[in-house]
């Protein structure tokens, strides 16, 4: 390591460092030594990877004089939640684009958003597609109301949002560093771009030694190349970061998205309970669970294409559980 990196400013709202895990009984499965980085432990109602990119978020929000977040997701948005979840800490309005039907009894991250205050604006998939105009909207008539609302993409995935994971990578290193870990690799699901951005951000701006690799869980690999691709050229503009990021290096792993987003097949929602039985952790059905599925069938197929030392990046999300209790009440 050897740079400072110019952070913008944030507003500590994580319980940080989260701690790394070694996972026995998979290590042993799969030969190799797999670890966990906990980011499902940041605290702020189990908020996971999203607060780190909301610390940064919402300092902006606060210099800026804003009074309501407005984000926006599906209907059992993790980060979503987590909005609401920091909203309601400091005081401010929250107003949620959920993308699904209107729904009378509230279930799993959705029973969350409203018991911590948020209203919900409901969207059909179509006019989701189209959620940029859905936002200018929005912000146009909140803006007539008196409000004073601060739009926050898909998932806190930009170039500011993504500094939350810059952040991490450097916590990552002084934890690998002091505790003697050598890892070779580090996945993590990819669903909206930002994690993985601010990973590779932080690597190249730190010139760390591990390969960083997606797992998209939606959409294609070239999808998210594009859309990781132009987070990190926005950052190395706006923040006139001294790196250069070829597209070539954004590493993602294509095959395991299914059934579609937030869509489980049975074999996935096997591995979450043989996780859980195995190491006793929770893995969720939107992200980490698939993530994972994907990361042990490619150990499966060749136990040394990542290295011997592979980090898996939990990213929280555990109440999405609730909303499937039915299909995954069948396998136990």
């Amino acid at each position: 390591m050897s740079r400072s990196i110019p952070y913008p400013q944030r507003l500590p709202l994580a319980r940080l460092p989260t701690p790394l895990q070694l996972l026995d009984r998979l290590s042993q499965e799969y030969g190799v030594h797999l670890y966990l980085k906990r980011d499902d432990q940041t605290g702020l109602l189990t908020s996971g990877n999203k607060v780190r990119k909301l610390e940064f978020l919402v300092r902006d929000v606060l210099d800026q004089g804003c009074d309501m977040l407005v984000t926006c997701g599906a209907l059992q948005s993790n980060h979503a939640r987590a909005t609401a979840a920091v909203a309601a800490r400091l005081g401010l309005k929250c107003l949620l684009v959920l993308r699904g039907n209107p729904q009378e009894v509230f279930h799993g991250n959705l029973l969350l958003d409203r018991l911590l205050g948020a209203d919900i604006f409901y969207v059909t998939p179509e006019e989701y597609q189209k959620v940029d105009e859905v936002f200018a909207s929005i912000d146009q008539k909140l803006r007539k109301s008196g409000r004073k609302p601060y739009l926050i993409p898909e998932g806190g995935s930009n170039a500011l949002g993504a500094f939350g994971y810059v952040a991490a990578a450097e916590e990552l290193y002084h934890q690998t560093k002091a505790q003697g870990l050598p890892i070779d690799s580090i996945a993590c699901a990819v669903g909206s771009g930002g994690t993985y951005a601010g990973l590779l951000l932080g690597k190249k701006l730190l010139n760390l030694p591990f390969e960083i690799y997606g797992i998209n869980v939606g959409d294609t690999a070239e999808y998210f190349q594009n859309r990781i691709f132009g987070i990190i050229q926005d950052a190395i503009k706006l923040y006139r970061l001294p790196i250069e990021v070829k597209t070539e290096e954004i590493q993602i792993i294509d095959g395991y998205v299914g059934l579609g987003y937030g869509q489980s097949q049975t074999q996935e929602l096997e591995l979450i309970r043989d996780v859980a039985r195995k190491e006793g952790v929770a893995l969720d059905p939107v992200y980490t669970g698939k993530a994972m599925y994907g990361l042990l069938d490619q150990l499966k197929k060749d136990h040394r294409r990542f290295g011997q030392n592979v980090l898996f990046l939990h990213t929280g999300g555990v109440f999405s559980l609730f909303g499937i209790s039915k299909e995954l009440s069948g396998l136990l």
